[in-house]
């Protein structure tokens, strides 16, 4: 199970964008993240007359290590930690590690 998922509310906890928060876009493979409005880089595209596409320079978000963002949680509004907690009928949870809260309830 996961502890960060698509559409968690994240904090960035290390690099140019420390303390800032946005939403999880997608997952890129086990360890990144794409974050809305993190990690905006500015790159250079060529026109390509075929797919009717100008050239100039765009920005887009690139991938952050999940080691450095925290889920926000909204009790403390800080980043927290996350734990997975095994209920009674056998699914699993997610839970704050600082109060215990859950975080799929």
């Amino acid at each position: 199970m996961n502890k960060i998922r698509k559409g968690d509310k994240v904090v960035v906890l290390t690099g140019k964008n420390r303390h800032s928060s946005g939403t999880v876009l997608r997952r890129v493979g086990d360890e990144h993240l794409l974050v809305e409005g993190i990690n905006r880089v500015k790159k250079h595209v060529r026109p390509n007359p075929l797919k009717g596409e100008v050239g100039g320079i765009v920005e887009k978000e690139m991938p952050i290590h999940i080691s450095n963002v925290a889920l926000f949680n909204p009790v403390t509004e800080k980043g927290d930690r996350v734990g997975i907690r095994v209920l009674e009928n056998g699914s699993k949870v997610r839970f704050f590690k600082s109060n215990g809260e859950m975080v799929d309830a």
